[in-house]
């Protein structure tokens, strides 16, 4: 479903030298490498010009330098033949009367190499070079290989016995009759040979093999028309021409198979008397071109074979005289180069573009037809089509513009008319289908040849490019733009009008009539033209390079200069596909123009979007048609979806990692929304379905049409019609493409949907779709879950733009139980009672969070009453069945649980018809009902309370019974101890709460909650289990205090504060068992001694003084001197060890960060990671551990001392560094923050000083704290140094300097409160 549009072309002009002035070019060869064109004259010259671009010969080169020899041959004889060896870098040339000469064109020389008896009438070199094949003017065929050998010959005809091949004399015309066509892969080759026994003359088509010139196959005598014959590059098809003139008919194409049997066959669809030459296949094998020799003008066709169907794609037209010729390229498949007789040379690019044009109607060109479809009504691919448009011609290029009112579709034809089609819109189209439309030309008065490039500036006025003086552009030479003009391409502007009465729901096909506005030169060559905004009416011109102007009709606002330079939408090379995306919101005037290059480069205003996009469109979702996001599919067969806000913002590399295929493939496990992975190679856009169908529509290379729905353009069409509160669109939208049905809550947050909730129902109008959607509610948040990846899905409240990724309520809890609130509120509002309602409202109480399945048994319990009442009430038709509503609900529900609430109920009734409808075995629930049957109310109640635990009712109906159960009473608290809060407010009586309150105490004592037990102990006057519980918790205040109040002796005082001191020094509380030795037992040594373990040295220092005891002073004084000589040798032990994490951290962090880079540049060039770079970068790096130096002892009493400390010294690494593992960077960085000084060292090192200073200590003082200063600036500056190195790319040895970190962190941090434990006079 695709055009060939024409897109540049470049003339030149070869000035012969022939003396007589009748010389013409006959033969050409090209030298595709060094790009130069090589033409043999009649008159013997060899012409060598190279082959013209745009950007060597711009629009129209008058004339071209061309270098030229002319052949020294025999009076008589002339080049018949002439081919270019690449091999040799020489033209091989053949004669009339057999000489094959050999031609070096870079030194002019010739050589004569052979010598062939009846003359060459025809050379063809293999597609390897290695062999010539070569037809005589007697008829043989000659193989030899490039050093002349001859290898094999045979006849090309099937002559009769005893004709004597030698016998025939060469004839001028010969080399017109004689060709060979060679298979691509060169293992055959084919030609056309006669049969002479038949009447009318006939001709065979025979396939030769290269290897031994044995005749591998032939086809049945028929009637081709002279020697032409062309194998297409893939070597499927060998194209031939059938004369049908006995027939009464225009010539026929046929397709024959090497096997020699005819395939498939199509008509040109021209006169009877015409014939056909030069039919030849693109490198590609996609395109097949001939010339068409007719009564009054040549033409220049061009097919196209999709789906079974060969279409006419092209159709240029050129004067009698010229008797055009061409060439394909041979490495570009849609370029070719034509010339005439008398010198001029024209070459032309096409390419391919998507037939889907405005409202994704496909238009698809086949010779004077127009195939209409439009995919939002039918996706059927050609040759099917809706309905058909007849022109007087062939059609060149089309241009469609879609209105509010009516569509207009302009056609440029091959004779250089223009027509004009108006046509309905798309929802008046149905009775169109099938129907065939002939559409007459518009009266202009004037010729002004073939318009290329149409684009519609507005409803009535069009723009395109039209060339004059050549005949190409203008095969009848007496007409021009405007009496006599310089010869060239034209930028014209045209107004059409219509003189008939336009019927809205009609095609209008005629009485159309157009005027030349405008006309400007050009000197340059026009790559493309697109329309702007029809509001504008302008358009951007693209010329070659990439240049853009902007051109604005005199009609339009716009009363300056008509073409305007628009350098900042420049591309940076010339863009064959370009559009145009409007856009709006985005604080932008101009809209966004793309393009496409042919090397796959996807630009916008002078950058690279995509430097691997094969084809792109736009899609809208906006009311206003403002484009919202840009499809793209690339090289590797990934579709893309790219907001236009990321384009205009510049965030592709981010969000698309600039659409790298082994990137994005990479990323598609986390993040399975960035692109879509295409099934079939090669597939291309050719059309987007806008709004909420939001399709694209791909075609494969075999030719059909494939419709996928990508999730974030129907996200996005779902949320805007969200947006727009069209909630039916929205809902239908989600049941097709199997949406989670949450999104129409989650959108905008379920707050927001509750106040929508009734027009929601209210235009879903299908109480089966509501129910549908109640059942898939779940607490789940699906735009931060499942559609989390999909970005920029936004949705409108009011003036209130709510997009995803800001904070929305995150209460989910309340979410389907609200939900299904506001929608059970809603349908008994807005719906009439019927028994659908009915149902639907049962099953937002069965779905909702947790099951309000009472309040369901409750409704189908009123409905069971109204059933078993005698009267008649006429509300009994608006409810379904109570057995259709009980059988709904246990669909819904698990059958146990709606059992289970039937007994909630304390209905046994209910319950039994439950367990019936539930197809429960009666032995399984029949005794249980009747067991509760024979039960007293309220202790039914408690049993099935109990069943269901139910526990705070079946407390209360326990009570309610009364004193008889106490017991029973009792035992559930036991079991439920949350009950005890309960079970205290519901007892007055003294003595039953003194019972609960111990019985509670029993059970947190029971649980270990001591401080709790003791406590709830005393308030039932429980001393003795109250001094338990508190000795337990080692609450030794509490437990002396109780100790107190059961007065207690005071030798047993004494023995209980002994014991209570061992119990604190177990448990590693030295200060606490010192203050009960001294205050209860009077033991002042033993307690300075546990005040030294607990290093409170000036507490111990106090004590040892107040009793006046110079030996504790003395024990005090050398514990003191000792914990300092440890200390000081564990900080300089820890500044060694800092030293070492920190390098090892910075070496391990180096070779990360090279190793990302390497990863990172070879992910970008698509290669793999380059071990020996990673080698390199392991060795340079690899440093000495710092896990292998062992920690230097302490002395048994630091040992012992720290032993029994909490939280003394540094703070312990948690975890194991493992060299070279994955996480080693990370543990190294915690493991140095580890080491720092923790609150209670602190505290212990200030008050060891003071101690120190007190006894007279003050060097060692000094010392101690110096050594921890230093071991604290190195931690802290160590840190600090790891933190900054994180957030670059590179570790630079200068700028990460321990040193100078630890100066920064001197100067900073130094009078800060983690220096407060320092004293300023030991500094």
């Amino acid at each position: 479903m695709k055009n060939l549009k024409f897109s540049w072309e470049v003339r030149s002009e070869l000035q012969l030298r022939g003396d007589n002035g009748d010389e013409s070019l006959r033969l050409s060869a090209v030298d595709i490498e060094r790009g130069r064109l090589f033409f043999a004259s009649s008159a013997n010259f060899i012409y060598t010009t190279q082959l013209a671009t745009p950007q060597t010969e711009g629009a129209w080169n008058k004339s071209s330098l061309a270098a030229s020899t002319q052949l020294d041959l025999e009076a008589g004889d002339f080049i018949t033949c002439l081919d270019y060896l690449m091999e040799k870098e020489a033209l091989i040339i053949g004669t009339s009367k057999g000489h094959l000469l050999l031609n070096s064109v870079d030194d002019d020389a010739t050589e004569i190499v052979g010598q062939v008896e009846g003359g060459v009438a025809c050379i063809s070199p293999s597609p390897d070079g290695d062999l010539l094949a070569m037809i005589t003017g007697f008829g043989q065929i000659l193989v030899m290989n490039v050093d002349w050998d001859l290898l094999y010959e045979m006849p090309l005809d099937d002559l009769p016995d005893g004709v004597d091949v030698h016998g025939s004399t060469f004839s001028n015309d010969c080399f017109y009759e004689a060709s060979i066509s060679w298979r691509g892969d060169g293992k055959y080759f084919a030609s056309l040979s006669k049969v002479h026994d038949s009447f009318p003359l006939h001709k065979k088509l025979k396939v030769w093999e290269r290897d031994s010139g044995v005749l591998h196959s032939d086809s049945d005598p028929k009637p081709f028309m002279g020697s032409v014959i062309d194998w297409n590059q893939i070597g499927t098809k060998i194209a031939t021409v059938y004369d049908k003139r006995e027939d009464k008919k225009c010539p026929y194409i046929v397709l024959y198979e090497k096997n020699g049997l005819e395939r498939s066959s199509f008509s040109i669809n021209e006169g009877i008397n015409v014939t056909l030459e030069f039919l030849k296949f693109n490198c590609n094998s996609d395109l097949l071109a001939a010339v068409v020799r007719g009564e009054t003008v040549d033409t220049l066709k061009i097919w196209h074979f999709s789906n079974n169907h060969w279409y006419l794609k092209q159709e240029i037209r050129y004067s009698k005289e010229d008797r055009i010729k061409f060439m394909w390229d041979l490495t570009n498949p849609l370029k070719f180069i034509c010339w005439t007789l008398d010198g001029r040379i024209i070459t032309c690019k096409f390419v391919w573009v998507t037939a889907v044009i405005g409202n994704s109607i496909a238009f698809v060109i086949d010779g004077s037809r127009i195939l209409v479809t439009p995919l939002s009504l039918s996706l059927m691919p050609p040759p099917m089509y809706f309905l058909d448009l007849e022109f007087p011609n062939a059609v060149r290029d089309v241009s469609f513009c879609p209105k509010t009112s009516q569509n207009c579709l302009a056609a440029s034809l091959s004779d250089g008319s223009l027509c004009i089609v108006e046509l309905p819109l798309l929802d008046q189209w149905d009775e169109l289908e099938g129907q065939t439309f002939r559409v007459e030309a518009s009266y202009s008065g004037k010729n002004i040849g073939p318009l290329l490039h149409l684009a519609w500036l507005d409803s009535h006025v069009l723009l395109g490019v039209s060339c004059f003086g050549s005949g190409h552009c203008n095969f009848s030479k007496r007409n021009s733009l405007d009496g006599d003009v310089r010869p060239g391409y034209y930028l014209l502007e045209i107004e059409t009008r219509c003189s008939e009465d336009l019927i809205p729901s009609s095609v209008t096909c005629s009485g159309w009539q157009s005027e030349t506005l405008h006309q400007i030169y050009l000197e340059e060559v026009v790559v493309g033209i697109v329309s702007n905004s029809p509001t504008r009416c302008s358009a951007f011109v693209q010329f070659e390079g990439g240049k853009t102007f902007e051109y604005t009709s005199k009609l339009g606002l716009n009363r300056g200069v008509s073409l305007q330079r628009c350098d900042e939408m420049n591309f940076l090379s010339s863009c064959p596909w370009m559009d145009i995306a409007p856009v709006g919101g985005y604080t932008r005037d101009k809209p966004l123009l793309l393009g496409l290059d042919d090397n796959g480069r996807l630009h916008l205003e002078g950058r690279i979007l995509c430097n691997n996009c094969s084809s792109f469109s736009f899609y809208s979702n906006s009311g206003d048609k403002m484009i919202t996001h840009v499809v793209i599919v690339t090289k590797q067969d990934l579709l893309f979806i790219v907001d236009v806000g990321d384009i205009v913002h510049g965030e592709l590399e981010k969000k698309y990692e600039n659409f790298l295929p082994i990137v994005a493939k990479n990323r598609k496990g986390e993040n399975e929304s960035i692109f879509i992975n295409i099934w079939e190679k090669g597939s291309q856009i050719v059309g987007v379905l806008h709004g909420d169908e939001s399709a694209v529509i791909l075609q494969t290379p075999r030719g059909n049409l494939e419709c996928v729905y990508p999730r974030k353009l129907v996200l996005v069409s779902i949320i805007n019609a969200l947006a727009n509160r069209r909630f039916k669109d929205a809902l239908q939208m989600v049941r097709r493409h199997r949406i989670d049905f949450n999104i129409i809550v989650d959108h905008c947050g379920w707050q927001a949907f509750i106040g929508s909730a009734a027009d929601f129902v209210q235009q879903a109008d299908n109480l089966s779709y509501v129910t549908e959607f109640v059942c898939a509610i779940k607490c789940e948040d699906v735009m931060e879950t499942l559609y989390k990846n999909y970005a920029s899905l936004s949705c409108i409240k009011g003036d209130k733009v709510v997009r995803y990724g800001e904070p929305k309520s995150t209460d989910s809890d309340n979410k389907v139980s609200s939900v299904l609130m506001a929608i059970r509120n809603a349908l008994e509002a807005q719906i009439e009672e019927n028994p659908a309602r009915e149902l639907c409202i049962l099953t937002t109480l069965a779905k909702s969070s947790p099951p309000a399945l009472e309040e369901a048994l409750r409704r189908i319990k009123v409905i069971r009453e109204m059933e078993l009442s005698a009267a008649t009430d006429p509300k009994r038709l608006t409810y379904p069945s109570s057995e259709e509503s009980l059988k709904h609900l246990l669909w819904l529900s698990d059958s146990e649980a709606v059992f289970e609430a039937a007994l909630g109920l304390y209905d046994l009734n209910l319950a039994a018809i439950v367990a019936l409808n539930s197809q429960k075995d009666p032995k399984e629930f029949l005794p249980l009902l009747q067991e509760l049957e024979r039960m007293p109310q309220l202790l039914m109640q408690f049993n099935i309370d109990l069943k269901l635990q139910r526990y705070e009712s079946a407390l209360r109906h326990i009570v309610s019974a009364g004193d008889p159960y106490d017991e029973d009473f009792m035992n559930l608290m036991r079991k439920v101890p949350e009950l005890y809060p309960l079970g205290l407010q519901l007892v007055s009586h003294p003595h039953k709460r003194q019972r609960i309150l111990e019985a509670w105490g029993d059970h947190l004592n029971a649980t270990e909650c001591f401080e709790d037990a003791a406590t709830t102990y005393l308030c039932c006057s429980c001393l003795e289990k109250a001094l338990k519980a508190y000795r337990a918790c080692g609450n030794w205040t509490g437990l002396l205090t109780v100790a107190g109040l059961m007065k207690l002796v005071k030798d047993d005082l004494l023995q209980l504060a002994r014991e209570l001191s061992e119990e604190l020094q177990a448990l590693g509380k030295p200060r606490d068992a010192a203050k009960i030795l001294l205050e209860y037992c009077g033991d002042v040594p033993n307690g300075i001694s546990l005040l030294v373990d607990a290093r409170s040295w000036e507490e111990a220092l106090r004590i040892a003084f107040l009793h006046r005891r110079d030996d504790l002073v003395r024990v005090v004084k050398d514990a003191s001197l000792e914990c300092a000589s440890t200390l000081i040798g564990e900080y300089n032990e820890g500044v060694e060890k800092v030293g070492k994490y920190l390098t090892r951290y910075l070496a391990v962090r180096q070779r990360r960060l090279l190793l990302a880079a390497t990863i990172k540049s070879d992910e970008i060039s698509g290669g793999h990671l380059n071990d020996e770079t990673a080698s390199q970068a392991s060795s340079n790096f690899s440093g000495m551990s710092a896990y292998t130096t062992g920690s230097r002892k302490g002395s048994s009493a630091s040992t012992s001392v720290s032993t029994s400390t909490k939280g003394r010294g540094r703070q312990r690494n948690r975890g194991k560094i493992r060299a070279g593992s994955p996480d080693e960077e990370m543990a190294l960085v915690e493991h140095l923050k580890g080491m720092s000084l923790a609150e209670g060292a602190k505290c212990e090192l200030k008050s060891l000083l003071i101690c120190l200073v007190m006894l007279g200590e003050e060097d060692t003082a000094r010392k101690l704290q110096r050594t921890a200063e230093k071991f604290q600036l190195s931690q802290i500056a160590s840190v600090k140094l790891a933190d900054d190195s994180m957030s670059v790319d590179s570790i630079d040895e200068h700028a990460f300097n321990l040193d100078s970190y630890i100066q920064n962190v001197r100067k900073q941090l130094h009078n800060s409160a983690a220096f407060s434990w320092q004293s300023k006079i030991l500094g």
